[in-house]
């Protein structure tokens, strides 16, 4: 089985990026045999859906983008979760992580390549309260109507997910509860992975 984290920050290997790793690691540590893989939208270069309902008649996408290196990545058999994480923009997500989320569509429009699939999300805000959680709900919908199983941090932090605080005077290391939303949500990620498709 296979967990896969997408960064959907505009800059490579940033605060964003940092807080999937860490994810990452958590979900490694709940299931050791599981294997995760990291994807940073930086290094991909594509448009967001134009609606020409090609991938409503085929598994294709008419736009010849780099978003066709991502689709093996999430077309892959032995996924079982995907955690997506995007710095706040304007009290939501990224341009990077909406246009991802709509060419999404092709999983959905043949056979809900998605469904029953583990999600969760983490948002990288600001400030403390920087919009996190609305962005995270924002995510949240697209995972919903992928037909996937949607989850928050888990217990004892239990919200909707990991909630990230960028600039915090120590750096986001420095940011505990934000890391420890980020840790539970990796665990949470794993454990219903290994119940749903172990």
């Amino acid at each position: 089985m296979k967990i896969v984290g997408i960064a959907c920050s505009p800059r490579k290997g940033k605060t964003t990026a940092h807080a999937v790793e860490e994810c990452l690691k958590a979900v490694q540590e709940a299931a050791p045999s599981m294997q995760t893989e990291l994807l940073e939208l930086a290094d991909y270069q594509f448009n967001g859906c134009v609606a020409c309902g090609k991938c409503m008649k085929e598994f294709a996408c008419s736009q010849a983008d780099d978003f066709s290196r991502i689709i093996p990545f999430l077309d892959d058999p032995a996924l079982a979760g995907i955690i997506i994480a995007t710095p706040v923009y304007f009290g939501t997500m990224t341009s990077q992580c909406k246009a991802f989320l709509d060419r999404c569509v092709i999983f959905r429009r043949n056979g809900f390549r998605f469904h029953n699939k583990v999600g969760g999300v983490i948002a990288v805000g600001g400030v403390r309260n920087g919009g996190q959680e609305i962005t995270i709900q924002a995510v949240h919908a697209a995972m919903l109507v992928w037909d996937m199983v949607v989850v928050g941090d888990g217990r004892p932090t239990a919200h909707f997910g990991g909630t990230v605080w960028g600039s915090h005077p120590d750096g986001v290391s420095g940011d505990t509860f934000g890391m420890q939303t980020v840790h539970n949500l990796g665990k949470r990620v794993a454990e219903l992975a290994l119940t749903l498709h172990g």
